[in-house]
């Protein structure tokens, strides 16, 4: 005798029962089918990369996070994003794609980080970005930030803001108090406001040996929140870095309007720093007004060169990402799904009271032919069974096939939820579905 396996999944890998993946995946088509609306392409790319090409730019936490193996005398890894396979990608089908490249990627990564509530280490993400070769218009990263609001807003989970900001003001304010030699740990002391507070913000401040005066015009700054353009403005600075990151967070909030993002939805934030070794230009997050305590759920920036470890060509890009697996466990969590929850994907579940399945398979045929979502009952049950069935999977109608249904060339419609059942001919069937 067989020796009994417990069946158990792995930590920190996620599996759904059916309901619960019909309404993951409406999320991802409704996240997908807006990326197509705003004409990205779509790309796909291995789980599996070599670990050289993968790992080109790793480090940190980053390298402990990957899971690496060895396959033979291949060195492999699984990607931890979906980033640095796209500019993998980009490089090797320079020739081949046309620029600016707009792509959208929806695919699973996976990341050996310690399993939290609603952090997984196999999760899916939904990204795009648009990749220019030598340049890219900041047009770009106002767009991205409104196909950001139109899937949020069709997801109608509630209130939401756009936070965004630009590291070169950040870095050019940094600049012009004489701080651009900390730039790097000072923003990343910023980038911990949220979690830790100002207190202790100027205690870290105070640890990197910046005078308190200093100290509190960097408070200043990044706590503002009120006509922060304005207010960037009355600053006069004159620091080439900070200007040039100021004419680009005017000109996204200006476009952003343009796209159609209602000015109560987005607001510029300057304690967004992000990505320090990565982001260069317009930084994102974006926040569920009512639960601030769950951080971003859709966050991303400029770069100004994806792929400088595979190519010399200069590659400035914009993107955003969108953590599905985990977006889908706050929206869970915190009942702010609004998405219709069901068992099944069918319209009509088709029940024979036939031994012979002929006619019940060719009423299948032309139901799935017209675009209805159809499912055959064929086991040898009796009613009573076949409809305990339908009533558990929650489809709405049942087309029921008797003797007298076959004889006449017709069959019987029955409402699961209201119980009415009629005789008619299958063309009026069909005409019914196309109404809707």
């Amino acid at each position: 005798m067989n020796k009994i396996i417990e069946p158990r999944t792995l930590p920190g890998f996620l599996e759904l029962l059916p309901q619960d993946q019909i309404i993951f995946n409406q999320i991802k088509k409704i996240i997908q089918d807006n990326y197509e609306k705003a004409g990205f392409l779509p790309i796909d790319t291995p789980a599996i990369e070599f670990s050289e090409v993968l790992l080109a730019k790793a480090g940190g936490e980053t390298e402990k996070q990957i899971y690496r193996f060895m396959k033979g005398e291949t060195d492999l890894s699984l990607r931890f994003d979906l980033t640095v396979p796209l500019a993998k990608y980009v490089a090797k089908n320079y020739h081949d794609i046309t620029f600016p490249f707009r792509r959208y990627q929806i695919g699973k990564v996976y990341r050996g980080e310690r399993v939290q509530r609603g952090r997984y280490r196999e999760f899916y993400q939904c990204d795009i970005d648009v990749i220019g070769d030598g340049e890219l218009s900041i047009s770009n990263d106002a767009e991205v930030a409104s196909i950001i609001y139109h899937i949020f807003s069709e997801l109608d989970f509630g209130k939401f803001t756009i936070k965004i900001n630009n590291r070169k003001v950040l870095t050019g304010f940094l600049n012009s108090l004489g701080l651009s030699e900390k730039t790097t740990e000072v923003l990343r002391i910023i980038d911990k406001i949220e979690k830790v507070g100002k207190d202790i913000l100027m205690e870290m401040f105070d640890d990197l040996s910046i005078a308190k005066d200093t100290a509190n015009k960097i408070l200043e700054f990044i706590t503002t929140k009120d006509d922060v353009l304005s207010y960037l403005n009355s600053l006069s600075i004159e620091d080439d870095t900070f200007k040039a990151g100021l004419q680009e967070l005017e000109t996204v909030a200006k476009y952003m309007q343009l796209f159609g993002i209602p000015k109560d939805y987005y607001i510029v934030d300057l304690s967004i720093a992000r990505g320090l070794d990565y982001y260069t230009g317009t930084v994102y997050e974006t926040v569920i007004d009512a639960y601030p305590e769950i951080g971003s759920v859709c966050s991303g920036g400029r770069y100004e060169n994806l792929a400088e470890y595979y190519t010399k060509q200069k590659l400035p890009g914009v993107g955003i990402s969108i953590g599905l697996t985990r977006l889908f466990y706050i929206l869970n969590e915190y009942k702010l799904l609004r998405l219709s929850s069901k068992k099944s994907i069918s319209d009509v579940i088709v029940i024979p009271m036939l031994e012979d399945l002929s006619y019940p398979i060719n009423i299948v045929n032309i139901l799935r032919n017209n675009g209805i979502c159809t499912e055959l009952y064929m086991e040898n049950k009796n009613i009573k069974k076949k409809m305990n069935y339908a009533n558990k999977l929650d489809v709405p109608y049942a087309v029921i096939i008797g003797e007298d249904e076959y004889k006449t060339n017709t069959i019987s419609l029955k409402n699961m939820q209201t119980g009415e059942q009629e005789n008619m001919a299958l063309e009026e069937l069909l005409l019914r579905f196309k109404k809707g």
